[in-house]
């Protein structure tokens, strides 16, 4: 390993350099604008793996190409077989005027480098294979055969990836998955993140008058759906933070004693907290702490809400209509489908009729969750001390990667989750950034990962 880490610590200005590169492309999937970026970014990537030592192919779908990276291996090869799934679209940049530098022109100041896809994904991934380059260059012999799979749609639903793994299902078969598109909460706290919650979108429209009404002649006679619908919601959600829907907590799963210890051992000022985020208070629901209430609890959240006038000035009417858009955060063992269910019923029994009201089921996910004691999480976390120098810690993430059960339903394998962005990447917000200093880290993890893994299945 010593070899390894020599390389990676005499080359790392070229990563850098390279990484910077592959961060120019303007690859953002939700824009059909950069289909052609898009391509032009996998053939890139592609090209890269190829020179490094991996066989790779650019694989053409009906939105953005997927890239298999795969290392060299010999007929009836009997290593183990891991798979590394990143994705090399990008978020949106806007608002650009919030930008310190254009979000494409990647810039390093201090420890940080700047630039969309920084942290998500692009430098995550890029860890990963700068470490089998190591391997390759200093004729280290993997313990493991490994596939890189880098997709182009990730940050707008992952519509081809599933048809695709069914189509190669034989090529991909593998003992477990690693993916690095998840955070740590500081650089003394690498983490090995075991359960992401699910998530249920839809959308909410009442409808009153067939037009806009005079609320001078009509007001008090005709009932607005504006004023019905924040009555509503607001009955979604009890002052303490509980959700208000029947059934909503019959399949949460409790935290264990094990579990709550883990999350306790998380760094967290609440003071700052307050600071970073620019709330004078924190909000959640009671009996948990904010590190609980974040991602080992359900959530009902209102994330747009529209109806009536919204120009300057005053308009004094009864709108004809009223909208929100409404996401719920799930848990383990809550279903999707099961939980939509519900919270039609709660709206159908809570909505008057004095409106019509029509429900749109938007998009969803299950929760994921993974058995922190197994084997294969055993050796990645013996990674994770060895590379950082400091005990791992165990991460419940609030956010959702439907693409993880897909993996399981499809693959019939885990993925490990082991992120390397830190809380202030501003992933998916301007001034995008990637530390340095744990991209090295992360280099070094994945070089120690596969024979820690490897070892976990003999």
């Amino acid at each position: 390993m010593t070899a390894i880490e020599n390389y990676l610590t005499e080359h790392r200005e070229r990563f850098i350099s390279e990484l910077c590169e592959y961060l120019r492309f303007p690859s953002v999937s939700a824009q059909p604008k950069h289909a052609g970026d898009l391509r032009n970014c996998a053939e890139w990537i592609a090209a890269h793996g190829r020179s490094i030592g991996l066989e790779a192919e650019v694989n053409p779908t009906g939105g953005s190409p997927i890239v298999l990276m795969k290392t060299p291996r010999s007929p009836g090869s009997r290593k183990p077989h891991f798979l590394v799934y990143g994705h090399y679209d990008v978020q949106p940049p806007e608002p650009l005027e919030l930008w310190k530098s254009p979000p494409f022109e990647p810039r390093i100041d201090g420890d940080a480098l700047f630039a969309r896809g920084s942290s998500d994904n692009k430098g995550q991934h890029f860890a990963h294979l700068k470490a089998v380059e190591a391997y390759f260059r200093t004729g280290t012999e993997l313990p493991c055969d490994l596939t890189f799979l880098i997709e182009g749609e990730e940050e707008v639903g992952c519509t081809h990836l599933g048809p695709f793994l069914k189509a190669r299902k034989k090529d991909l078969r593998c003992d477990a998955i690693v993916i690095s598109d998840t955070g740590i909460p500081s650089p003394k706290h690498p983490a090995l993140t075991y359960a992401l919650r699910g998530i249920v979108a839809m959308e909410v429209t009442l409808h009153g008058p067939d037009r806009d009404l005079h609320s001078g002649i009509f007001g008090g006679s005709v009932d607005n759906p504006a004023m019905v619908l924040c009555q509503m919601l607001a009955q979604l959600r009890n002052a303490k933070g509980k959700i208000q829907i029947p059934g909503f907590y019959d399949d949460v799963l409790k935290l264990s004693a094990f579990e709550r210890k883990q999350v306790a051992r998380l760094p967290f000022n609440e003071r700052a907290e307050r600071r970073f985020l620019g709330v004078p208070a924190l909000f959640g629901e009671s009996g948990y702490t904010c590190a609980e209430q974040r991602s080992a609890r359900p959530t009902c959240e209102i994330n747009g809400l529209t109806s009536g006038y919204q120009g300057d000035g005053s308009k004094t009417i009864i709108p004809s209509w009223a909208r929100a858009k409404l996401t719920f955060r799930l848990v383990a063992n809550q279903n999707p489908a099961k939980v939509v269910r519900q919270v039609t019923a709660r709206l159908k029994a809570l909505c008057p009729p004095t409106v019509r009201m029509e429900i749109e089921p938007g998009h969803g996910g299950a929760p994921y969750q993974i058995e922190p004691t197994s084997p294969l999480a055993q050796a990645s976390l013996r990674a994770l001390k060895k590379a950082f120098g400091c005990e791992p810690v165990l991460l419940r993430e609030g956010g959702s990667i439907p693409i993880v059960n897909e993996f399981r339903r499809l693959l019939g394998v885990d993925s490990l989750l082991l992120g390397l962005a830190l809380p202030d990447a501003n992933a998916h917000s301007p001034n995008e950034q990637m530390s340095l200093s744990i991209f090295d880290k992360g280099m070094r993890m994945s070089a120690l990962l596969w024979p820690e893994m490897s070892a976990a299945l003999k």
